[in-house]
């Protein structure tokens, strides 16, 4: 059954929690259509960490246009009465084309996040519940109201305008009469029109008292729509994406959850409120110039007017400064002359003309102290540590998405200045990090607003044997930092448990499957060098230092440099065996030892070795000379060695190994990932492949038939490697020719009978 297939068994809220995921962007009938499709391309590739890598891109954008092909055929292919379906397809496959084509990459990741976000929700669909969040209605709400309340002064506004019209007619009217009456000669009608008069001024005193209550009530009304926008902004600026930026850390250690949907909500949030803020901000001028014509109110009255413009004021620069974003976070582990990319987004481009000037954003590269020094005057720096390329664009606005944003796609870090360094500090643990600035003029271009922004941390690097370390600096980072700290400072302890999720997490999105508790514990234990009572208690915490600068017993390197070893092969040689389950990967040697001698002879598991970074070992029982149960391990594999041959094709090739733990055939479990055999490229030549096979170290000497003594020469495994005495060494990979039918004594092939008796 496929993924799809399975969601749509899902409870209808957490149907409707995977359709809110998906996004506006990528329309659900797509997902549906191509339910098969989508899964034969994505359901096992990672969440991947380095989405600048040209190969991944590469991957994203072959990807865009097969699945732009696949849209157009699929419409074609569609009965002819589901006219809507054609449409549908046919809509996105040209909405895909003009949103992606310049950055598939986006498409692609979220793609690979949603499958990613389908599993956990069939895994733990209770955890999926949309609960909705009470404060999402206040937002809402509260929006509406406001949109009620801006109509409300508007309509008062406009009505006080024109009383103030009319009482200037009849202010002036007052004063012609007083003109006339002074030129009546007539005693009595001298006095009829002072009389008129002074009822005409009785009738003006209680219009202005009228139109002081009206623009006082008005007044009161402006500070109510003003002390109600600062709550809800409050909300959305200070919870909700505040809450997506601190996502956007948790998402560089690969978790996820970073939905393009969340931002398009808070976008469209920010812009109500921006439209909101500026309507108020006009009819307080408005009100203000309409006050002014008239000096006839009390002089003891407060006016709140000019206080009200400061704080609407206020409010819209707190919103503009805030909503320019990093919606595409430039790589955190950056190397030198290296192309790199990022994405700026000003959330409330579509309103305020903001869109019209396409202003210029500007990217520099500064230090920590410069970042402090930037947070805590409020002013960009116009200081930098670094040279980058390419560093200028223009904000854009973009009619189908309604975003106003820029991609720099080709930036390069030229050069990179450091600061001293202190004690045992390296370059691995010196953060910096990509400012954004830009100007521009909003409404009439009566206000003008400098807005920055500051990425998350970056380590630069200048070759790749300084990723691990570099990547622990981030992989702590992301995981520990407080939204409101000075930059970029984060605690040397920390829970053992809330670093256990974080590696879990960054684990998961490199090979496509979560570590289980076994596993963490299994890392707990090597983490802190002892054994321990499992679960661990909340209150046991590691430190920086234990995490990845004090080496392991009788190691030379740290438990994250062993933990990142363990995840690069992984991710890079191991991928789908882990993600069936074959590789138990994280255990103590003693325990597959304890497991395996409950078992048969042949039975096998696969751990990560303790000694060798990246390797990974194949334990397995096998009988003795006095016929008991004995653990044998095979040296450790390495990357280097996968170059050479899959870790499937050596177990295939492995005739000692029958069962993988606790009973399973190993064809089951790796025949769908073992090399098929490929045609001779030439049939002048005779065909070779290279095959792994098992060989006896002096302290265990084993025989096979027809094995010539020369294997005795063989050495024992190199001591420094995870290998016991009565293991077995894979000396070498060794070539098979695959001879075509013909009398052996034409081959004239020296001991032609061992690769025979050896390999078949």
């Amino acid at each position: 059954m496929s993924l799809w297939a399975r969601v749509n068994q899902l409870p209808q809220p957490v149907l409707e929690q995977i359709r809110y995921i998906y996004g506006n962007s990528f329309p659900i009938e797509v997902r549906h259509y191509l339910a098969e499709w989508i899964e034969d391309r994505l359901l096992n590739v990672p969440v991947y960490q380095h989405e600048q890598d040209s190969a991944y891109e590469q991957e994203a954008a072959t990807f865009l246009n097969q699945l732009i092909n696949e849209l157009e055929r699929t419409a074609i292919n569609l009965p002819e009465d589901n006219v809507t379906g054609r449409i549908r397809l046919n809509e996105s496959a040209r909405n895909f084309r003009q949103l992606f084509s310049h950055n598939p990459v986006q498409l692609y990741s979220h793609l690979i996040n949603c499958l990613q976000r389908e599993r956990q929700c069939i895994a733990y669909p209770e955890e999926c519940v949309n609960v909705q969040d009470p404060e999402i209605a206040e937002v809402i709400n509260g929006l509406q109201q406001l949109q009620m309340l801006v109509r409300a002064n508007e309509n008062d506004n406009r009505n006080l305008v024109k009383d103030y019209e009319h009482l200037l007619l009849e202010i002036h009217e007052i004063t012609k009469n007083k003109a006339q009456m002074e030129g009546i000669d007539n005693a009595q009608l001298r006095e009829h029109a002072r009389a008129a008069l002074a009822q005409q001024e009785r009738n003006v005193n209680e219009t202005v008292t009228l139109i002081t209550g009206k623009r006082l009530n008005l007044v009161d009304n402006f500070r109510k729509t003003i002390q109600l926008t600062s709550q809800v902004q409050e909300k959305v600026l200070h919870k909700y994406l505040t809450q997506w930026k601190i996502n956007q850390g948790f998402a560089g250690n690969g978790a996820s959850g970073m939905s393009a949907s969340n931002l398009d909500t808070i976008q469209a949030w920010c812009e109500n409120l921006a439209e909101i803020i500026w309507n108020t901000k006009d009819q307080i001028r408005l009100a203000m110039k309409n006050k002014s014509k008239l000096n006839i109110e009390e002089p003891n009255l407060p006016d709140f007017l000019p206080q009200s413009l400061v704080e609407v004021t206020n409010l819209l620069k707190s919103l503009i400064t805030t909503t320019f974003i990093i919606e595409k976070q430039p790589p955190q582990v950056m190397k030198t002359n290296t192309r790199f990319a990022a994405t700026v987004r000003l959330l409330i481009g579509n309103t305020l003309n903001i869109r019209m000037s396409n202003p210029l954003v500007r990217v520099s590269i500064i230090s920590e102290a410069q970042a402090q020094a930037t947070q805590q005057s409020n002013k960009a720096s116009e200081q930098s540590c670094g040279e980058i390329m390419n560093n200028t664009g223009n904000l854009e606005y973009n009619e189908t998405t309604k975003q106003l944003s820029v991609s720099f796609r080709n930036m390069q870090l030229k050069k990179i200045k450091r600061a001293e360094k202190k004690g045992t500090e390296s370059v691995m643990d010196e953060k910096f990090a990509l400012l954004f600035q830009s100007s521009f003029a909003v409404g009439h271009g009566d206000l003008v607003f400098s807005v920055w922004t500051i990425s998350l941390p970056v380590v630069v690097i200048v070759h790749g044997n300084q990723e691990p370390q570099s990547w622990a600096t981030i992989t702590w980072d992301n995981a520990f930092a407080d939204i409101n700290r000075v930059p970029f400072h984060v605690p040397d302890k920390v829970s053992w448990n809330l670093l256990a999720e974080a590696l879990n997490t960054k684990f998961r999105a490199s090979t496509g499957r979560s570590m289980t508790p076994e596993n963490m514990h299994f890392l707990c234990e090597k983490a802190f060098r002892a054994s321990l009572q499992y679960p661990v208690s909340n209150d046991l915490t590691i430190t920086w230092s234990q995490f990845c600068k004090e080496p392991l017993p009788d190691r030379t390197f740290t438990f994250w440099e062993w933990f990142y070893a363990a995840m690069k092969v992984t991710r890079e040689h191991l991928r789908g065996p882990w993600n069936d389950g074959s590789i138990v990967g994280f255990i103590h040697k003693s325990k597959a030892e304890d497991y395996l001698l409950k078992c048969p002879r042949g039975t096998f598991l696969l751990r990560f070795s303790d000694s060798e970074l990246g390797g990974i070992t194949i334990a397995w029982v096998n009988e003795s000379n006095d016929g008991q149960p004995q653990i044998l391990h095979i040296q450790p594999f390495t990357a280097k060695d996968f170059a050479t041959r899959s870790l499937s094709d050596r177990i295939r090739d492995f005739e000692d190994l029958f069962y993988l733990y606790p009973n399973k055939p190993k064809n089951e479990a790796f025949d769908r990932y073992t090399t098929p055999p490929g045609q001779p490229r030439n049939r002048n030549y005779i065909p070779s492949e290279v095959r792994a096979v098992l060989m006896p170290s002096n302290n265990n000497p084993i025989s096979y038939p027809n094995t010539p003594n020369s294997y005795g020469h063989l050495q024992s495994p190199d001591a420094s490697r995870d290998t016991p005495t009565s293991g077995y060494n894979l000396e070498n990979d060794q070539v098979v020719n695959h001879l075509p039918y013909q009398p052996l004594a034409d081959l004239e092939l020296e001991n032609i009978d061992m690769f025979a008796s050896s390999y078949t």
